[in-house]
């Protein structure tokens, strides 16, 4: 899949493997109508449109045509990243702020954001799988912690 694809599936949350079959079946919806509506987006944002231009062009109304919008940023941060290690860390923050924002109130909810972890895994294997790579390839990129959780200081026999 190339990159448009990619910001389709992320924007309309299918994972990439699905989104990928869903392509090999010529599905019209996939293949044409949701990287145009990726397309609608990114031009309306290289051209400040307005949430009404955006939604007449989208056809649709502007509540889905702002969340739609706002789903295509989400999905710039993930795709656009510049590793497959950064794009996934980018899906698990995403999937954990959302569930965070729902909240993750019993054990259905905690399971719900397990599976959503697992299908960022499984997004990255497709990505790996793309670019011919492993994961231990970027074992330690996966392992690196931002500068505020600097635990260098630390015991060196910790985790």
């Amino acid at each position: 899949m190339n990159r448009r694809f990619l910001l389709a599936a992320e924007t309309y949350n299918y994972s990439y493997h699905k989104y990928a079959d869903k392509l090999k079946i010529r599905a019209d919806r996939f293949r044409k109508y949701m990287p145009q509506a990726i397309d609608i987006i990114e031009n309306a944002g290289n051209k400040n449109w307005t949430l009404e231009k955006l939604a007449e062009a989208l056809e649709t109304d502007p509540e889905t045509a702002e969340f739609l919008q706002k789903q295509y940023h989400r999905a710039l941060q993930i795709v656009d990243a510049p590793t497959p290690a950064e794009s996934f860390r980018q899906g698990i923050t995403q999937s954990i702020q959302y569930a965070v924002e729902e909240g993750l109130k019993n054990d259905e909810d905690i399971e719900k954001l397990a599976v959503q972890i697992c299908y960022r895994a499984a997004d990255l294997s497709y990505l790996l799988d793309l670019r011919d790579q492993k994961l231990s390839e970027y074992s330690e990129e996966l392992r690196k912690e931002p500068p505020y959780l600097d635990f260098s200081d630390d015991d060196e026999n910790g985790i």
